[in-house]
């Protein structure tokens, strides 16, 4: 694997192969010394053109604990600013000799412009609307540590799903694995096009509660133009919110998870995130050592 940019062409057995080294460095991370000496010497750039929180702090600590060094980019206050071309940031930071690049941008397919350029492994870490790959593992990591597999899981995705990223890349992994999505949401927050997609629809949420094994929340994409696909907040918290009532019908086995940020009383009760079934902060644990099992394979393989 030279880049990882999508899970659309990972099969099930590279799928599970990362899942099972993620797990192993889930153990490095509870050593007293949680380091491993891996990837020492090596450098990864990470370009975040967009805000985040877990997924860039996760990267910095998972290449931290493989030893890798790190260099951050942010576009407030870069030559961005002044005219500078992606393609000549890009050249740029590439001549300061990093070994990968970790991308998230807001516009669809930078991540592969920037490998092409670069010639450098790149990770997707998140693509507008698109892809957003170690998300979908660390999804699929926290399932199968508490199932012990995801084949024949009923899993719903509910939310903004014609603007998330997530939901595709959770798809990709999840129907891989086995499961049987069924994709939630007002009929205008629903993918434009789903024909061939290994997926359910639904316009309720409520009918599936019952049979469900995990519920999978996804906010209002405001900041792609989510918020004006549907009437007012109340409305959608009335008809799709995880709300204390709704999260009371499900199974007494199944679980709830988020990829974050929350919006508390919008999508999901603050007592459900805060609740038993809530594996929100086991989601952002696993997503440090998937991204470790992902440089890993990029710039250490077997031979480290």
């Amino acid at each position: 694997m030279s880049n990882f940019l999508t899970l659309d062409d990972v099969d099930r057995g590279h799928l599970e192969g990362l899942l099972d080294q993620a797990t192993e460095f889930l153990e490095v991370l509870d050593r007293p010394i949680p380091k491993v000496p891996a990837l020492r010497g090596k450098t990864v750039a990470m370009l975040f053109f967009e805000p985040s929180t877990r997924t860039k702090m996760s990267f910095d600590r998972a290449a931290k604990a493989l030893s890798a060094d790190t260099m951050a980019f942010s576009p407030s206050g870069s030559s961005l600013s002044k005219g500078e071309s992606l393609k000549d940031t890009t050249l740029t930071i590439l001549a300061m000799g990093p070994h990968a690049f970790v991308v998230r941008h807001k516009a669809t397919g930078a991540p592969w412009q920037i490998a092409e350029w670069s010639g450098i492994p790149t990770v997707n870490a998140g693509d507008g609307a698109h892809q957003h790959p170690t998300q979908g593992l660390l999804d699929a990591l926290t399932l199968r540590q508490r199932f012990g597999s995801l084949d024949g899981l009923r899993i719903a995705l509910v939310g903004d799903l014609r603007h998330s990223r997530v939901a595709r890349s959770d798809i990709a992994a999840f129907t891989t694995l086995g499961a049987q999505v069924t994709l939630v949401a007002p009929r205008t927050l629903q993918p434009t096009d789903v024909d061939g997609w290994p997926v359910a629809t639904a316009g309720e949420l409520d009918p599936l509660l019952p049979d469900l094994d995990a519920v999978y929340l996804l906010r209002i994409q405001e900041e792609r133009g989510g918020g004006e696909d549907f009437p007012s907040v109340s409305e959608y918290v009335a008809r799709f919110g995880l709300t204390a009532a709704r999260a009371a019908r499900l199974p007494d086995h199944a679980v709830v998870l988020h990829p974050g940020p929350m919006n508390r009383g919008v999508e999901i009760a603050p007592s459900v995130a805060d609740g038993p079934r809530s594996l929100v902060t086991t989601q952002v644990r696993n997503g440090v050592a998937v991204r470790m099992a992902v440089l890993f394979e990029l710039l250490g393989g077997s031979d480290a």
